[in-house]
């Protein structure tokens, strides 16, 4: 039994407080028809909406389920201290000036600390949240109006969490025909994270999917349960996780640091863990849906049909650069589409089939049935629907029956894409969802999720996946044979500063070629005389660099190709004066590619890696990914393979490839170096990483690192 349960579907609710808030909560649950015990607590009112009043939680007739406490925060500490050695179930505080206030209001900060240990073994939702709507059971722990509607009997529905109150209230009043079973908000947190209130929710049979509406994590651990307990009862998660806007990092010593951030941390978090992000509400409500109706999707492969050549352009726009597409039909498919649309339709993939064949069902169906014969992962049928005050949408539902009969032949799954939300009403979206057809209310949301769909399938086969460097026949990303361990974070120390030091380039190379990492050789010197003697020593060609300049391409601190004597001593004099002193090494030959492999320390989630497109350009093309520490080799492959950089290194046009799995390997031992040492790094940022041609190797070309007192 979750220590939420009681709480989440109650048999019992008490009332606490006859205020507006309070006296909507008893007169939503009554229009909700809520099968249990409604037991208002007022001083004086004999009655809340016609049901008998109790004067005080003592007077109650047993301990409730659930409880509203809707009093002003000083009393709704008491109310909960009562409720806790009543033995409640559980109880939503709605009263706001707790903790959110700020760390300028000490009152706050000691009324939530005064709130958890009157709570003591009982749950608590809140401070400052609307509290809970179970549309499963018709019980509503929520004061004020809502949209939704009560499951019918038998139905099932998404579970929706949100740290915002006001989002909530906007989300029951959707009209994209999504059935809700709960929705929760999660306020400040102060006893129950998130989290937890997740994992109470997929627990119910009749949640088929979970939507987090998320402004921060409560617990990296609860987060990691949460993703394990969602695969193993097949319940997919959609995150919509807000701050992308957070500038990076205040300190930019390094490239990496400007490249990472919190944002970054969480999308690799919600990576690792397989669940799928969005950055829009209505995405997030089209991805719900579509996750509800057909679960995840099993690959990437999507097909199109239209009657229009302008809406198929749309759809083939749309899908340009995204992780979701339009594979061309094979020609014994190609044929079969051709017989049944006749010889005046071009056959592609999106399709236009043109109205030759408009409101002939059976010859809607033939066609129809012959393009998802094809093993698409999702096939998708665009149709608006005219007005229906003004028009009649007889005809397109000849359509509609046309195309659930094609899915229902060829067993594939199926949605109705409407490029506008006013072209589908919300009537004839639950029709659609009766069918098992999806109803998607636009198209950019469509395809977002659809990537979201698909994102998550390919994360649920993760615990079977295929070797390093093998390749899929349905063109999926290549995984590791292991699934990747857990993140090695661990919350900020309270105070935490600790100095840091930046090593200039021959420590950090020093430290880097102790610990057998590639760095080509390399010797620190005082004068010109010196660099020549070493760059005679080391080999022509050479490369010169000012040591102690952060930057040193942007400050001119570094010469490359020194072929000779004379140009090793020039420059040497030119870069003398830029910083404490130089540093000659042998010049890498035979490049392919130049990554960028950085480590910073993120405050939720502690050490990060940035790989991505290295070089003067770094910030300017922004091609990276993040991976959380420590990373596993299909992990690092796959992030690498996303790269806009990768066609470089795997032969682009002709030019030499590079070798991957050295690639990887050295960026392994790259991470595995900064996890062993991760309480003495702040940052690390390598760049250029050089990978060359087959058989020459991978280079640390320039390394900087922050290093930190970890004492």
């Amino acid at each position: 039994m979750h220590r939420l349960d009681r709480l989440l579907r109650p048999k019992s609710i008490a009332v606490i407080g006859g205020g507006a808030f309070g006296t909507n909560v008893v007169e939503q649950c009554l229009k909700m028809n809520y099968a249990g015990a409604i037991w208002p607590v007022h001083p004086s009112r004999p009655d809340v909406r016609g049901v008998p009043a109790f004067k005080s939680v003592a007077d109650l007739p047993g301990a409730p389920d659930a409880a509203f406490v809707a009093v002003n925060r000083n009393l709704t500490i008491d109310i909960i201290g009562q409720l806790s050695r009543l033995g409640a179930g559980g109880a939503i505080c709605f009263a706001a000036g707790f903790r959110e206030t700020g760390n300028d209001d000490a009152d706050g900060e000691r009324l939530q600390q005064e709130l958890v240990a009157a709570a003591g073994a009982m749950p608590i939702i809140g401070p400052n949240c609307y509290g809970l709507i179970n549309y499963a059971d018709g019980a509503l722990l929520w004061p004020d109006q809502h949209g939704g509607k009560r499951l019918e009997q038998g139905e099932r529905g998404v579970a929706i969490i949100t740290q915002s109150s006001n989002i909530a209230c906007n989300l029951t009043m959707q009209q994209r025909g999504l059935p809700v079973a709960f929705l929760m908000t999660a306020g400040n947190q102060a006893q129950t994270g998130l989290s937890e209130m997740a994992l109470g929710l997929i627990e119910d049979e009749r949640v088929t999917a979970l939507g987090l509406h998320i402004e921060g994590f409560d617990s990296v651990a609860g987060f990691e349960r949460l993703a394990a307990r969602a695969r193993e009862l097949k319940k997919p998660i959609v995150a919509m996780k807000v701050g992308r806007s957070e500038q990076a990092r205040a300190a930019t010593i390094s490239h990496t640091a400007s490249l990472a951030g919190s944002d970054a941390g969480s999308d690799a978090f919600l990576k690792r863990l397989g669940i799928a992000r969005v950055h829009s509400i209505p995405s997030f409500l089209e991805t719900l849906k579509l996750l509800h109706t057909v679960g995840p999707l099993p690959g990437r492969r999507l097909s199109s049909m239209s009657c229009s050549g302008g809406e198929a352009s749309v759809m083939a726009d749309t899908a340009e650069g995204r992780g979701v597409g339009f594979p061309a039909l094979a020609s014994g498919h190609k044929s079969r589409v051709k017989e049944a649309l006749g010889p005046l339709v071009a056959v592609a993939n999106p399709l236009d089939y043109n109205t030759f064949i408009w409101n002939d069902e059976p010859a809607m169906t033939a066609a129809f049935g012959a393009f998802v014969s094809g093993s698409f992962d999702l096939n998708m049928l665009v149709l608006d629907f005219p007005r229906n005050d003004r028009c009649s949408d007889a005809d397109w539902w000849t359509a509609v029956s046309a195309f659930e009969a094609a899915l229902k032949a060829n067993d594939a799954r199926g949605a109705i894409v409407a490029s506008m939300l006013e072209n589908l009403p919300e009537a004839h979206a639950m029709d659609l969802m009766k069918r098992g057809v999806v109803p998607l209310h636009g198209i950019v949301e469509a395809f977002d999720a659809a990537e979201a769909a698909a994102f998550i399938g390919a994360a649920w086969k993760r615990p079977t996946p295929l070797a390093v460097g093998s390749v899929r026949s349905d063109g999926m990303e290549p995984l590791s044979t292991t699934p990747p361990p857990a993140p090695m974070a661990r919350p900020p120390r309270k105070g935490e500063v600790g100095a840091s030091a930046t090593l200039d380039e021959a420590e950090a190379k020093a430290l880097l070629r102790e610990a057998g990492l590639a760095v080509p050789k390399g010797e620190r010197v005082a004068n010109a005389d010196e660099a020549v003697a070493v760059a005679r020593e080391l080999g022509f060609p050479v490369a010169l660099k000012a040591l102690g300049v952060a930057h040193k391409s942007e400050a001119g601190a570094v010469k490359l190709n020194l072929h000779s004597e004379g140009a090793v001593r020039s420059a040497a004099t030119a870069l003398l004066p830029l910083g404490s002193g130089l540093y000659v090494e042998r010049m890498v030959q035979g490049g392919v590619a130049e990554l960028i492999v950085g480590f910073t320390r993120d405050p939720v989630f502690g050490p990060t890696m940035t790989l991505g497109s290295g070089g003067v350009l770094v910030e300017l093309l922004q091609d990276s990914a993040m991976l959380l520490l420590p990373a596993s080799p299909g992990e690092i492959e796959v992030a690498l393979r996303s790269l806009k950089l990768f066609p470089l290194l795997d032969g682009y046009r002709g030019r030499p490839k590079a070798d991957i799995a050295v690639a990887v390997e050295a960026v392994a031992a790259i991470a595995a170096f900064v996890s062993e040492r991760a309480d003495g790094i702040e940052e690390l940022d390598i760049n250029p990483l050089i990978v060359c041609r087959q058989g020459e190797g991978v280079w640390i070309a320039d390394a900087l690192l922050v290093s930190r007192d970890a004492s």
